[in-house]
């Protein structure tokens, strides 16, 4: 859509399914409020929507000037199916700060549902600016308490994280705490909300409910439950993950590797390989300064009665800056490294520039996973 303090902002495919859904649904409302609309009405109702996603993209703007205010990079702004999500690419560095940045969200949709039931109050009810009022108020204030409950992926859960941790000392302590909160509220969303809509609860007539109420009553707290569970098993996982990231060191990672120049056969790039203990071919010039690096893939592509008439030059990729690795990179600056410059192989260079090695992107792969199943200190 553009960018807003210089992040950019996106609206999903599933945007546009949950706008014809609300689009549909509050339709239906306004033909028992103001049945004199006709087919007008869903031309307002597509306003509401739009006006809604306006509110949670203003809720999620509060995340990212605090994000921005904690010199924290916000990746993008995403409109989706259930609200939106501000990415943040690094995590707070006190709980002090993890509770403001996740508790202005839910805070400026309360404010924000205060500013339009001050606008009702200028308004006629029975009007369409009456109806849409009353419902972007009581659309932000849910936005609110929803957002208020206290379970991972929640900002309820975040601010619950940041309490625990600040009580423990231990961020990890937070999150297993609020992911399993956030598990917890999935389970009470499955069974209690069709629940308290079918006892009237809500304030809604039971009279009134029929089959399809039943089950899309149903099939809306599935889906709140799903994405709650999800959510607050993946922010356990990601938390695990960063734990372990230290542990992650280019030079722990690397393979040994052996200089070839262009013109070598392949049969005797690997017999000189084999003989070293090395699992890694490097392309070096005449003067020894690296030129390229020989694909692991293209090598085993390559049948073993053919590799004494290719040369090395014809399964290798030219190294680029972004291709060497300092070997002391380690944690998130080597993740961010090789997220920077995608590539399956890279080579690893000492301070002075003397090759230590190749790190293979399929290696970090399984070294996340691992990480990612360690159990947690």
């Amino acid at each position: 859509m553009g960018r807003i303090f210089g992040v950019p902002v996106y609206v999903a495919p599933s945007w546009f399914l949950v706008a014809a859904l609300i689009t549909w649904v509050f339709g239906g409302q306004l033909d028992r409020v103001l049945p004199e609309l006709g087919g007008f009405r869903y031309l307002v109702s597509l306003f509401f929507a739009v006006a809604f996603y306006a509110s949670v993209l203003v809720h999620e703007l509060a995340h990212t000037v605090a994000a921005l205010r904690f010199k924290l990079p916000v990746r993008r702004i995403q409109l989706q199916f259930f609200g939106g999500v501000s990415e943040i690419e690094k995590e707070t560095e006190t709980p002090g700060r993890e509770f403001v940045l996740a508790f202005v969200g839910p805070l400026l949709s309360l404010v924000l549902s205060g500013v339009f039931y001050l606008g009702m109050k200028a308004v006629d009810p029975g009007t369409v600016p009456g109806v849409l009022l009353a419902g972007l108020m009581i659309s932000n204030l849910i936005v609110a308490v929803f957002n208020f409950l206290p379970g991972l992926p929640l900002d309820g859960g975040r601010m619950l994280r940041a309490v625990v941790w600040k009580l423990t000392g231990s961020p990890m302590s937070g999150t297993v705490a609020a992911a399993w909160v956030g598990r917890a509220l999935a389970v009470t969303v499955l069974i209690g909300l069709p629940l308290l809509t079918h006892t009237g609860a809500l304030g809604n007539s039971t009279d009134e409910i029929t089959g399809v109420d039943t089950v899309t009553d149903a099939l809306l707290a599935a889906i709140l439950a799903a994405i709650i569970w999800t959510g607050a098993g993946n922010s356990l996982r990601m938390a695990r993950l960063r734990e372990h990231l230290p542990e992650l060191r280019a030079r722990a990672l690397t393979r040994r590797a052996v200089p070839v120049t262009s013109d070598t056969p392949l049969s005797e790039a690997l017999r000189r390989a084999n003989e070293a203990g090395a699992s890694a071919l490097v392309v070096v010039d005449g003067h020894g300064e690296p030129t390229a690096l020989v694909r692991e893939t293209a090598i085993a592509g390559v049948p073993v009665h053919r590799r004494p008439w290719v040369a090395v030059s014809g399964l290798a990729k030219d190294l680029t800056d972004g291709m060497r690795v300092p070997a002391e990179l380690a944690g998130e600056a080597l993740l961010d490294h090789l997220r920077a410059s995608p590539a399956s192989e890279y080579l690893v260079v000492e301070d002075g520039g003397e090759i230590y090695g190749v790190l293979s992107a399929t290696d970090v792969e399984r070294a996340f996973v691992k990480a990612m199943a360690r159990p947690s200190s």
